[in-house]
């Protein structure tokens, strides 16, 4: 779907949508081409809602997995091929209320003073000591660092905005550690995964 690939892209660029959406929409329907074999823009709209179907019957993709495809396929459809009378839909899911499970300042402590890798502590006191959320730390680059002024610049962060957070003292040490034991131009993405998994095993830990 090479053609159709590039206009649809260039839909969600002149609506302004993140990297990270456009990335899930083009998914979406590259998922369903591989599903029929066959291009999208001849995917019978039933068709699109039997898929939308196996994902969630057959392939048990949580309801919110199933809802950006659901999405990525609209916007296809209505705006991409100009079929603004395409209907499909998931079942709306009912999500269950629960309050996040919060690290006191001991717990958050023990957990950065067990990590010993470099970059996952670097990136771990970066996330509690300067309120940075995963995905924006991974796009970090030395020159957001400012030093002088004790600030670190985000840029796209949430809702595709710049903003600036505190540096701390501490914080800006250990970056300084980690910056001349390994000279990043800026952060690796393929830590995300590796970071998530010891924030979720010491939160398990934690709780039995």
């Amino acid at each position: 779907m090479g053609a159709l690939r590039k206009q649809m892209d260039g839909d969600l660029v002149v609506r302004g949508m993140s990297v990270r959406t456009r990335e899930a929409y083009l998914g979406a329907v590259a998922g369903l081409a591989k599903y029929y074999g066959r291009r999208p823009d001849r995917v019978s709209e039933q068709e699109v809602q039997n898929y939308l179907l196996h994902l969630i019957e057959e392939r048990k993709l949580a309801w919110s997995s199933c809802n950006i495809v659901a999405q990525g396929l609209k916007f296809f459809y209505r705006v991409t091929l100009k079929r603004p009378q395409t209907q499909f839909a998931i079942p709306r899911a009912r999500q269950p209320q629960k309050l996040p499970q919060i690290l006191s300042r001991e717990e958050v402590a023990a957990l950065i003073e067990n990590t010993l890798n470099p970059k996952h502590r670097a990136i771990l006191m970066t996330a509690y000591g300067a309120g940075l959320r995963l995905n924006e730390i991974c796009h970090l680059k030395v020159t957001d660092i400012d030093s002088d002024r004790m600030t670190m610049r985000v840029e796209q962060g949430k809702g595709a905005k710049d903003r600036y957070t505190l540096l701390s003292p501490r914080l800006l040490a250990e970056l300084r550690r980690y910056w001349i034991a390994h000279r990043p131009k800026e952060w690796r993405a393929r830590a995300r995964g590796s970071v998530q998994r010891r924030i979720r095993s010491y939160s398990l830990e934690r709780t039995t």
